[in-house]
């Protein structure tokens, strides 16, 4: 960090305006800035998109860019979806185009066309800007509807009775302050879109990895009817053992003490208390707990120990998890407990989230008033196991890419934290370039 940056933040750290820089209601920023309205830098001021049924694809048809197709980074989700209608011509995104969705829980979410993307129209719930690049720079113009500042903005203007939306006018009206020349507007967005590239790579990488995990879950695993897989490790030829799963393990429901918050505390010799939101986003291991419980809630729970599995029991299938220290469970978890050490725990763990075993629990769920998972139902599954060695191996496998996943994903996590710093850097003109 030059010494002239470092300068700014401490003075600004320290309520002070430094030399060059003014207070405007939006904060603090260079003097030579200005104030930038969406309307102003746009070719028009807002058009909003087709109404029209999404369909499979039928020949050259483009692709349909709906508010669910922007993910929650504000890039395209390619989800499969076209758009049959004779006037989607009229409705192709081009270069330089940002929409903005315009009602709903999404609403404020936006989205800068990439021609990476391919051909896309944009739905009805979406409203274009053509951004003139003579006048503001399309990507900074971006970055700037992913700040706290813009948040805010979106919470105020949407806020109506009935269902939230902002429309063409109101989002016209969005005001934020950049450089007045062109040119410095460019080198941010060039600094900012190189950390996205990096970003970016490591995304692909755990996309290829998560390609890599699926198909191995598929063909590791033998499929309905079957009793080998279609691929296996050098020196294993035998055929699997097929057993009903409750003649295997030991699976029980969770149990809540209540009122719930009567039970929980701070003291130390409270008991962990695992739910839903101590399950980590990567691995498979439950390590800590946000919440203990009294030891007098004991009896009205379930007590777990390190090597059990857990699984939701709602019908969204929440992965497996292996508990790694000892805890209670809620009824919303599913003790499996491996009484007869006929598993490797790793091994189980995958085989119970893969689609040979999710199928079985959709089909006995079938027909049922409340679809929700329960010990009579994944007992009665099938399951299909080799020898604990051969199982060790599949494992041992299936956790070294769930490794490498996590690994990159906390590399994108850091990445993505050092960038947001960046960019507030240098929307704020507190960095220079």
């Amino acid at each position: 960090m030059k010494p002239e940056t470092k300068k700014r933040i401490d003075q600004l750290n320290n309520g002070e305006i430094p030399d060059g820089y003014k207070k405007t209601k939006f904060g603090i920023f260079p003097c030579d800035w200005a104030t930038i309205r969406i309307g102003d830098v746009s070719i028009t001021n807002g058009k909003y998109g087709i109404n029209a049924p999404a369909c499979e694809q039928t020949g050259n048809l483009p692709k349909y860019l709906r508010i669910t197709d922007i993910d929650e980074n504000g890039r395209y989700s390619d989800n499969g979806a076209f758009v049959d209608d004779k006037d989607s011509i009229n409705y192709l995104l081009k270069k330089n185009d940002i929409v903005f969705a315009r009602t709903g829980a999404s609403v404020g979410k936006s989205y800068l066309y990439n021609e990476n993307d391919g051909v896309l129209a944009y739905a009805g719930f979406l409203i274009k800007f053509s951004i003139d690049p003579n006048k503001c720079n399309p990507y900074l113009l971006k970055a700037n509807c992913t700040t706290t500042i813009y948040d805010k903005w979106v919470s105020i203007m949407s806020a109506r009775s009935g269902q939230p939306g902002i429309n063409a006018e109101e989002y016209a009206s969005y005001a934020f302050v950049a450089p007045k020349s062109v040119t410095e507007q460019k080198k941010i967005a060039e600094v900012l879109m190189k950390w996205d590239e990096a970003i970016e790579l490591y995304q692909q990488q755990i996309e290829k990895l998560s390609k890599l995990k699926r198909a191995a879950l598929a063909n590791l695993f033998p499929q309905k009817g079957q009793t080998t897989p279609k691929y296996r490790f050098a020196g294993f030829t035998d055929p699997w053992e097929q057993r009903k799963f409750s003649d295997l393990v030991l699976i029980e429901r969770g149990g809540s003490p209540r009122p719930i918050d009567d039970y929980v505390t701070d003291a130390p010799d409270g008991l962990n208390w695992v739910k839903i939101g101590d399950a980590p986003a990567q691995g498979r291991y439950i390590t800590k707990t946000a919440e203990k419980i009294k030891p007098e809630g004991l009896s009205k729970t379930r007590q777990v120990q390190p090597g059990d599995l857990i699984l939701s029991n709602s019908m969204s299938f929440g992965k497996p998890y292996i508990m790694g220290i000892n805890g209670c469970i809620h009824d919303g978890w599913l003790l499996i407990r491996d009484t007869q050490n006929r598993f490797d725990l790793k091994f189980l763990c995958h085989m119970l989230g893969t689609d040979q075993m999710l199928n079985q629990y959709r089909m006995f769920a079938a027909g049922s008033t409340v679809n929700n998972l329960n010990k009579e139902l994944v007992g009665n599954t099938t399951v299909s196991l080799p020898s604990v060695e051969e199982q060790r191996v599949i494992g041992e496998y299936l956790e070294s890419i769930d490794n490498l996943i996590t690994l990159h994903q906390r590399k994108v996590d850091t990445v993505a934290k050092q960038r947001a710093v960046l960019q507030q850097y240098l929307l704020n003109g507190i960095v220079r370039v």
